[in-house]
């Protein structure tokens, strides 16, 4: 799985900052957001291998990367109760 692109990174950023579900009232500054972004972007990229290997066979051996991270969204979605 390969990072986001810088422009793909503004294009995430731009949608957060739009979500009124995903601003605080805090001290957060747009700034922190694009950190957040980032960080969650390298997380992904850093630790792709364990989350690949956390699913089991056969459906690590059958499903493409995209079919996998959709999955990984609908996990999320689910556990931390959210509508995307």
């Amino acid at each position: 799985m390969a990072s986001l692109t810088e422009n793909e990174r503004v294009k995430v950023w731009r949608e957060i900052m739009r979500d009124p579900r995903l601003i605080s009232s805090g001290t957060l500054l747009k700034a922190d957001i694009r950190a957040a972004v980032n960080g969650l972007d390298d997380f992904l990229e850093n630790n792709w291998t364990l989350i690949n290997q956390s699913i089991p066979q056969p459906a690590r051996g059958e499903l493409t990367r995209r079919q996998k991270a959709m999955l990984l969204l609908h996990v999320i979605t689910e556990r931390f109760n959210v509508e995307v």
